[in-house]
């Protein structure tokens, strides 16, 4: 075998290979056409938001063992292919509650949203009408209900609820939601009190964040999300007549500890729409629940901020779904940072899903643009793995494309306890 010889590559063989960007003023726009996953969108809220913020949407209760788990059931999932289908075509079109979207996605209701960047509820809502998936504003939210109505009217819109000490209060902001058009209330039920939550304890986050030596500190570090916090209208709840202290010290102090199924007729009286109760995390109570008279659940451990060492929902949305039929419309949340998860949970039982940390990451990375590009990588994930496991429709879509994992089926039939 001769040596191999050695050359000096000419202009002309060089050049199909050179790939240089030119340079941009617009970091971030690049940065986010750069993101391929939730996960860089993670890492490029991390490097532009203050610490107390990031961790505020990052963080969960405690050990964080419930937010563990619920991405651990995803990361177990099993997927079982089957191949030589036409999949030219995929239809993930789904129809709930009133409402439609191109993909069984639904956004969750967060807390205090234009602390991540201050365009906050308004952006979320510009990017999911643009999406066409609905949008759930809370009662925590930092727009009201009239605004993000008036100035996003084609967002299909749902209300959170939390019931406060205070009925006529709570009464009063049913009535305001029902008025601007919010076609579907979901209740919360998982916040009888605040979870603690570690990393906002640590942080001395506090509502709005406060200008302690710490948090100038932290200046230095993001001076633009300083500036423009500061130049912008006061971050406060919209919905809410008191602030101030911590969240938990707001949980504490507004939230009716005392609500019980006997409420859900009372707000049955005042809300003209559908009720979602979210938050439920046995099949007893989901099987309670539709027995009174809910249009739908979710399944949800409120994100692990709430009850920690808790279930994780996909685990226990097969029983669940058992318990409440098939007819009731089922969503989960918590742990979901990809397409595959939007289709694992379907295949498991779910109508939907709902996700919140997803698009929070891209609203820190890059507001609205940022919201945006996290629907837009969901989608495509969504879409691809429906094609990969050689489903064109929805609704061909079942638990023998996902089924229980085989070494937990292995353990449980062997009668032994899952190994951690």
């Amino acid at each position: 075998m001769s040596p191999l010889r050695r050359r000096v590559p000419t202009w002309s063989e060089l050049r199909p290979l050179v790939r240089l960007e030119p340079p941009t003023l617009a970091r971030v726009a690049a940065a986010l056409r750069r993101a391929q996953t939730i996960e860089d969108l993670r890492l490029l809220a991390r490097r532009r938001t203050p610490r107390a913020v990031f961790d505020y949407v990052d963080g969960a209760a405690e050990g964080e063992l419930s937010l563990a788990r619920s991405r651990r059931a995803f990361a177990d999932v099993e997927f079982r292919p089957r191949v030589l289908r036409d999949v030219r075509q995929v239809d993930s079109r789904v129809e709930l509650l009133g409402v439609t979207s191109p993909v069984p996605l639904v956004l969750a209701p967060t807390g205090f949203t234009r602390m991540m960047h201050t365009q906050g509820e308004w952006a979320v809502a510009r990017a999911a009408a643009a999406a066409g998936v609905p949008y759930t504003l809370s009662t925590m939210g930092t727009v009201s209900v009239e605004e993000l109505a008036a100035d996003v009217p084609d967002v299909q819109r749902w209300f959170q609820l939390y019931l406060w000490q205070d009925r006529e209060a709570s009464r009063e902001l049913i009535r305001r939601a029902a008025g601007a058009g919010y076609g579907t209330l979901v209740l919360t039920v998982d916040t009888a009190v605040a979870g603690q939550r570690l990393r906002d304890v640590r942080n001395g986050l506090t509502i709005p964040p406060a200008l302690t030596a710490r948090t100038l500190g932290g200046m230095a570090l993001h001076p633009r999300w300083w500036v423009d916090l500061l130049t912008s209208e006061p971050i406060e709840f919209a919905s809410l007549r008191t602030s101030g202290g911590t969240v938990a010290d707001l949980v504490d102090r507004m939230f009716d500890p005392g609500v019980t199924t006997d409420d859900l007729a009372w707000l049955r009286q005042e809300w003209p729409g559908q009720i979602v109760v979210k938050g439920v995390q046995h099949p007893q109570d989901a099987a309670q629940l539709v027995a009174l008279g809910v249009d739908g659940i979710v399944l949800s451990n409120h994100g692990g901020r709430q009850l920690d060492r808790a279930v994780a929902p996909l685990d226990l949305l097969p029983e669940v779904r058992a318990a409440v039929g098939p007819d009731v419309p089922l969503l989960v949340d918590g742990g979901v940072l990809h397409g595959a998860d939007v289709v694992a949970a379907r295949a498991r039982g779910a109508d939907a899903v709902m996700v919140g940390r997803a698009y929070l990451y891209g609203l820190m990375a890059g507001g609205e643009a940022g919201v945006a590009r996290s629907l837009e990588i969901l989608v495509t994930q969504v879409h691809r793995t429906l094609r990969l496991l050689g489903v064109s429709r929805l609704a061909d879509l079942g638990p023998e494309h996902a089924p229980p994992a085989r070494h937990t089926r292995d353990v449980l039939d062997a009668g032994l306890p899952p190994t951690p």
